[in-house]
């Protein structure tokens, strides 16, 4: 995986922060610190799409599910469940 470079500007007391969390819950250095965050972000925005998609499915007329129907939903589950994979891969890395 190639690894980018990214400056960020932060207040003072936001640096701080960052600094005593660095330092108290054992990360390596900032760069690990912010990309768990951006991780834990990405995981969140999942859960957050599926739940939208759960209620837009309880909401909706109801109709017998076709084969069809079936074969789709396990394809967008086992994507959805790839994608929470990987998440969670790279945020033990």
């Amino acid at each position: 995986m190639k690894i980018e470079t990214m400056n960020i500007s932060l207040p003072t007391s936001l640096k701080a922060y960052v600094q005593q969390r660095v330092k108290r819950d054992g990360y390596g250095n900032v760069s690990e610190y912010v990309r768990e965050l951006i991780r834990d972000d990405q995981e969140k925005k999942v859960q957050q799409q599926m739940d939208q998609l759960l209620l837009e499915g309880l909401e909706g007329p109801t109709t017998p599910l076709t084969k069809d129907d079936w074969a789709k939903l396990r394809r967008d589950l086992k994507k959805q469940a790839a994608q929470l994979s990987t998440a969670s891969m790279l945020k033990s890395k």
